[in-house]
């Protein structure tokens, strides 16, 4: 064992009080606290992500391929495309496409006793995957379709069903409205299957779920006539590639369109939580680092004395820079530790009890949602160590300038 070590040690088990004492344990409380707070930052951030940004293309899917349109809007009411075999196999056999569904949209009107709302309607196929949108369904069931007719049934959001106050089987009369000359509007008596809310406005304030047999039927298009294909994909950062290198493939009058340029509001928002999560990192690093650096001064200046006899007994200035370097690096150690492990508790309690609660309105959830991601705990333990050892090494470089005889004479 060294003696700088061991020097280093006996200083720190020191149990007199003294003001550096107290420094070290505040440098301590510092550097956890940074650590948790970067930990929980990254947690939140990307639980928000990942819970909201399920939501989104839960309900919508990751890209949509449908015919050219000028609009750069979502399209109320698409042209028609036919099904296509080469196509739909196409698509899928594209690397990371999990599944492709048909779908359409029209716009509409929902009437109930004199009170009446505008909505537009989905239409999905009897082959579209209900477990994705079983989670956002909070009274009813999901459509049964039929085999021979379209199905009667429909499922509207929570807003809408207490704008209209509708509830499980109610009938409500549905008025679609005519888009094309020549058309006239025309209703349809239809069901209330299910009630849903995903707690994006976005959704929940504008679309109801129907058979797309009945769209079809309305819009007088053939049984293989669709609105388009929504394709869910097996990572969403990889949206605008893959849709770019799909449109290469398409037909002409095709597009390939992606969920972020349909709802840009809300991707926007959530690239902003990546700027606030590196303020936040980088404010808890410079804290952590001023905190030690500090700290190690006011060792130093404690110490003097014990500086200026080492160095007449003939101690070297990086033996002597050792001790504290030793000291402080126990110091940021056992700061990283605390702040590791009640980081971590504080993300478990957060993510079993949902102790933080938000308005769904503004954050499109109801509480904080947290992921932690290993290999991102460990880095910020590890950065946050190799930066304050760096940040360390220059307070010790007083050491080197101070001579002896002042150092023993040093009051």
């Amino acid at each position: 064992m060294s003696i700088s070590f061991t020097i280093a040690k006996r200083i720190l088990l020191n149990k007199q009080s003294s003001f550096s004492k107290f420094i070290i344990q505040l440098s301590v409380v510092a550097t956890s606290l940074s650590v948790l707070a970067m930990i929980v930052t990254l947690a939140f951030v990307n639980g928000f992500q990942e819970e909201i940004g399920n939501k989104v293309f839960s309900f919508w899917g990751h890209i949509h391929v449908q015919h050219f349109s000028t609009s750069k809007a979502l399209v109320a009411e698409e042209t028609p495309i036919t099904e296509n075999d080469t196509i739909l196999q196409t698509i899928r056999k594209q690397k990371g496409v999990l599944n492709a569904y048909t779908y359409a949209t029209k716009s509409a009107v929902l009437e109930k006793n004199k009170a009446i709302e505008g909505v537009l309607i989905k239409g999905i196929g009897t082959r579209y995957d209900d477990s994705r949108f079983n989670s956002f369904i909070k009274k009813g069931h999901w459509i049964k379709f039929s085999d021979s007719i379209y199905s009667k049934e429909i499922i509207v959001s929570e807003p809408i069903a207490k704008s209209l106050h509708l509830n499980i089987n109610d009938t409500v009369r549905v008025h679609f409205i005519a888009t094309k000359q020549g058309e006239t509007s025309t209703y349809r008596k239809l069901i209330v299957a299910g009630i849903y809310k995903t707690g994006i406005e976005e959704y929940d304030k504008l679309f109801i779920i129907s058979d797309i047999k009945l769209l079809q039927r309305l819009n007088n298009w053939q049984s293989n006539q669709i609105g388009g294909y929504e394709l869910y994909i097996d990572d969403y950062n990889k949206m605008d590639n893959f849709s770019t290198h799909l449109l290469d493939q398409l037909p002409s009058e095709w597009i390939s369109k992606t969920t972020k340029e349909s709802y840009p509001n809300i991707f926007d928002w959530l690239n902003i939580q990546d700027v606030n999560r590196n303020v936040v990192i980088i404010i808890m690093g410079i804290v952590a680092v001023i905190n030690l650096i500090t700290c190690l001064l006011v060792l130093v200046l404690e110490r003097t004395k014990m500086v200026g006899i080492l160095k007449a007994i003939g101690a070297h200035n990086w033996q002597i820079q050792q001790i504290f370097l030793f000291h402080a690096g126990i110091i940021t150690l056992i700061g990283i530790g605390l702040g590791l492990l009640s980081g971590l508790a504080l993300c478990w309690l957060q993510q079993t009890t949902h102790l933080i609660s938000l308005d769904e309105s503004s954050y499109y959830i109801s509480y904080a949602p947290i992921k932690i991601i290993g290999w991102e705990v460990v880095l910020v333990c590890i950065c946050t160590a190799v930066v304050c050892f760096l940040s360390l090494i220059i307070p010790t470089l007083l050491i080197k300038k101070l001579s002896p005889v002042k150092a023993i004479q040093f009051r």
